[in-house]
C-alpha cells in the first residue's frame, strides 16, 4: 500500500527543494559578477555564468507559477 503525502507535507518539501534551486542561482549570479570585477580577461566567462543563473532561476519561476494556482 502506498502512502500519500498531505498537501502541507508536499509544500514543505518543495520548500526545501526550491530553497536549494535559489541559492544556486544567486551563486551563479555572484560567481559570475565576481569573475567580472575580478579579472576583466574572464568577462565572456563571467557573463555566460550570470546567463547561467539567470536562465536557472527564470525556469525556477516558471516551475513555481505552473505547479501552484495562485489564487486572488
Amino acid at each position: 500500500m502506498k502512502k500519500h503525502l498531505t498537501r502541507q507535507e508536499e509544500f514543505d518539501i518543495l520548500k526545501i527543494v526550491i530553497d536549494k534551486f535559489l541559492l544556486l542561482g544567486v551563486f551563479l549570479l555572484a560567481y559570475g559578477l565576481y569573475k567580472i570585477i575580478e579579472n576583466t580577461e574572464e568577462f565572456a566567462v563571467g557573463i555566460a555564468v550570470i546567463i547561467g543563473g539567470v536562465i536557472l532561476l527564470i525556469t525556477l519561476t516558471i516551475i513555481l507559477v505552473k505547479e501552484y494556482e495562485f489564487e486572488h
